[in-house]
């Protein structure tokens, strides 16, 4: 964000109140006091000391593990469209770092079942892409007949 405006995030304060205004619930009391009672703390002028004090107060401390799990735990709706659920899926999917074949093994685990009976039939894909090109349109296909 701060690379699309370098004019408007020029000075680290500016940074620094732009990610707060997005601070909610305990964070939010957190940045509140330290206005309050130590307005002259670096975490609310420097933006390298405000990302350091909020993620290792209130961030996920193991970014991978969570997205692992996410993924583990991600399953395809039957009424859910495909081109809208690859989207949920390749968030957690990228963070992991897994290599395609991981990536597609935990894609298929994530289909429901009227997926994953065509696919049963269907030309086996190489690749991730591929994978991803022939769900689309047996989920296409699904959805026109509908």
């Amino acid at each position: 964000m701060f690379q699309a405006k370098p004019l408007t995030f020029q000075l680290e304060s500016s940074r620094v109140a732009f990610a707060a205004s997005y601070l909610q619930g305990i964070a939010f009391d957190h940045y509140t006091a330290l206005l309050r009672f130590d307005p002259n703390s670096p975490v609310l002028s420097n933006w390298q000391a405000f990302a350091q004090e909020f993620s290792s107060k209130f961030g996920v401390f193991d970014t991978v593990a969570e997205a692992e799990e996410n993924l583990y735990n991600l399953r395809m709706r039957n009424d859910e469209r495909f081109t809208t659920f690859i989207v949920r899926f390749e968030k957690e999917a990228y963070e992991t770092g897994w290599n395609y074949n991981a990536l597609r093994f935990a894609l298929r685990r994530a289909l429901p079942q009227r997926i994953k009976d065509v696919l049963r039939l269907a030309p086996k894909q190489p690749t991730y892409d591929g994978y991803k090109a022939l769900v689309t349109q047996i989920d296409q296909r699904y959805w026109e007949d509908r």
